[in-house]
């Protein structure tokens, strides 16, 4: 940068630098989403065109950034798991949250035609974000666990009150009323005896939320010399709709946390 007698007033200038050897996870959320997704007539309570765009969204920013280890998205959230040894713009906050929300902004913007072929954007998205540094690897998969619970307690709240309001003829206000200190049973007994709905047979994108991490698959590469198809693997990013909450998935992928020390 040319240096002039103006330049001083980059001393004022603060960087956040975030923790070394611990993971980041920048978490970023829709903001204002309840009237976006009312005025774009999204399906309540999933739309799966959206949570689809959503994944298409994280996929683009996870192959642009190779030190992005895991993703985990629901409804209008997606975070981003930085590996420990991540040095992307020398670890600092306002850098990489910035940029994770440009980029997903952009490409959510890029693709909603795709999904959405028959509805035009009325007004732009908008999303925020957040970083956190999470010194262990308990903490960190502990911070997946808490999103997937809140993924399912939300899903299945959701389930029931557009249900009520649907097909059962309530009020918002009244459903909200019919819902309040319920517990996980009596929404499993409600969604069954009144709609004859069992939860555990909706999708799991649903219940679940969605997965990217990295996984090799084979691929055939034309061998030039002989012509002939030689089989190779190549490391790409996969969606996933399962549990993250215990450790299998954990055992299946065990290149996360292995390296990381």
């Amino acid at each position: 940068m040319a240096k002039s007698k103006y330049t001083y007033v980059r001393d004022f200038e603060r960087e956040e630098q975030l923790l070394p050897s611990t993971w980041l996870v920048v978490r970023i959320d829709g903001q204002g989403f309840t009237g976006f997704t009312s005025k774009h007539k999204f399906t309540k309570p999933n739309d799966i065109r959206a949570l689809h765009l959503m994944n298409r969204a994280a996929k683009v920013v996870m192959e642009n950034m190779v030190e992005i280890v895991l993703a985990y998205g629901e409804s209008d959230e997606y975070s981003f798991v930085f590996s420990k040894k991540a040095k992307a713009y020398d670890r600092r906050a306002s850098k990489l949250i910035t940029l994770l929300v440009s980029k997903f902004t952009a490409a959510y913007v890029f693709y909603w035609s795709e999904f959405f072929p028959d509805t035009p954007l009325q007004f732009p998205p908008a999303f925020d974000g957040r970083v956190v540094a999470y010194p262990s690897d308990r903490i960190m998969r502990d911070y997946l666990c808490w999103r997937q619970a809140d993924c399912h307690i939300n899903n299945m709240y959701n389930t029931c009150f557009w249900l009520l309001v649907n097909q059962g003829g309530m009020s918002q206000r009244d459903a909200e009323k019919r819902l309040n200190g319920t517990l996980s049973r009596d929404k499993h007994e409600l969604l069954f005896s009144e709609f004859g709905v069992n939860y555990n047979n909706e999708q799991e994108i649903f219940k679940k939320g969605s997965v990217l991490v990295r996984e090799q698959v084979p691929i055939d590469v034309v061998d030039k010399d002989g012509g002939n198809n030689i089989q190779r693997r190549k490391t790409v990013v996969q969606i996933r709709h399962c549990d993250i909450i215990g450790d299998a998935f954990w055992r299946e992928h065990p290149e996360i946390l292995s390296k990381q020390a």
